[in-house]
């Protein structure tokens, strides 16, 4: 029998932790909890964790000094806990690296929701559980211009070097490359990439359609890579037929 996927819980809240630690439970996840961010932070680097929700506010170290040291060595999907109005939040977690972000106070309820999305993504990323790509989807590059983007190992690499991306990023990105020269619409791209109807004031894709465009930078010409189709979304722009 496979074992139940692992969520690292780091929040000082012992009541939320416990409640989250039941409801996932319910979800057939297995629950670890820490109450700091130093303890946390040890915890998600020497084991490999499923998926870690992070809470910004925390005792010695914040959550973002926390999810800039995981990153350094880890690309695990993050769930990060904002203060509800605190935009500037929301944006710094984005921009370090998390993959989504939940205002408090929430339902406990859509953090489940937002976890099982995540999961789900990270299963389709090749954890373990999920169906081994055939010969020919393991073989497959996509290719735009001097940009290319293997599935099967969620690789991409911008002239030849290699770019690490979080799981979101390369998420949005392989929608915008298999659509290449076509909008996509924010809606779509908040359903596709994570997992979840885009709500008003939502700046998640825009975050990391922002990342996006640093990490891989501008195009052979020198113009923007993805292009924003105002009222309409985003496209990947190509410049060689």
């Amino acid at each position: 029998m496979a074992d139940p996927p692992q969520i690292l819980v780091i929040d000082d809240d012992a009541e939320l932790c416990e409640l989250l630690a039941e409801l996932l439970g319910q979800e057939g996840y297995s629950v670890e909890s820490a109450r700091d961010a130093i303890s946390g932070l040890a915890r998600a680097q020497e084991k490999a964790f499923t998926l870690v929700v992070l809470d910004v506010m925390l005792p010695g170290l914040n959550g973002f000094e926390v999810l800039t040291r995981l990153r350094q060595s880890s690309r695990v999907p993050v769930l990060m806990l904002t203060a509800r109005g605190e935009d500037v939040d929301r944006i710094v977690g984005l921009e370090m690296g998390a993959d989504d972000y939940l205002p408090k106070p929430f339902n406990p309820r859509e953090l489940v929701a937002r976890v099982r999305a995540l999961h789900r993504r990270a299963a389709h990323a090749g954890a373990p559980g999920a169906a081994a790509p055939g010969p020919a989807e393991a073989q497959q590059v996509l290719t735009v211009d001097d940009l290319e983007v293997a599935p099967a190992a969620r690789r991409v690499r911008v002239r030849g070097e290699e770019i690490k991306l979080t799981t979101a990023e390369y998420d949005l990105l392989e929608v915008l490359v298999r659509q290449a020269g076509t909008v996509v619409s924010r809606e779509e791209l908040a359903r596709r990439v994570l997992g979840r109807r885009l709500a008003a004031y939502d700046r998640g894709i825009d975050m990391h359609v922002s990342n996006l465009r640093r990490k891989l930078g501008p195009g052979p010409g020198g113009g923007e890579r993805i292009k924003t189709v105002r009222n309409a979304g985003y496209i990947l722009a190509r410049e060689r037929s």
